[in-house]
């Protein structure tokens, strides 16, 4: 079984890399600094993300590459969160947590068109390329409606 992994951008909601790892536990949090690495770009930023990403090594590892973490706090009884009042005072980190949710919009078009509900590939290699190939599409599309319309 694969896990699909992409890296949006907050504006339009087109997809900046991808990647396909075999299911496991952390396999999403172990994904995000590597496409972090394919950004594309070396100016600070931040990125957006669901409480899965409250994990230490995610925090520390966007940090060292010069991107603040803006994701959702994972506060429980055991521990706290690793994302403090320093990051979520600010009003970026609220249009952050908004924005992020953009990101699902590229799997369900991805799941409804592009035929992904259910790979017909086997092996990591074949599934990351046609994953891949259908977030390329996805941008296309998503290009093709944002040029159309109006200023």
């Amino acid at each position: 079984m694969h896990h699909g992994h992409v890296l949006t951008e907050n504006r339009h909601g087109l997809v900046v890399a991808t990647e396909v790892t075999l299911a496991t536990g952390k396999a999403e949090a172990e994904a995000a600094p590597r496409l972090l690495e394919r950004r594309g770009s070396t100016r600070a930023g931040t990125v957006g993300g669901d409480k899965a990403y409250d994990q230490t090594e995610f925090v520390e590892a966007a940090r060292a590459r010069g991107v603040t973490p803006h994701v959702a706090q994972n506060i429980s009884a055991v521990r706290g969160s690793r994302i403090d009042g320093r990051t979520t005072r600010h009003e970026g980190y609220a249009v952050s947590q908004r924005r992020r949710k953009m990101v699902e919009e590229s799997f369900g078009w991805a799941k409804t068109i592009g035929g992904l509900r259910k790979t017909r590939h086997r092996g990591t290699r074949l599934v990351d390329w046609i994953f891949r190939f259908t977030m390329a599409a996805y941008n296309l599309v998503r290009m093709r409606k944002l040029m159309a319309a109006p200023v």
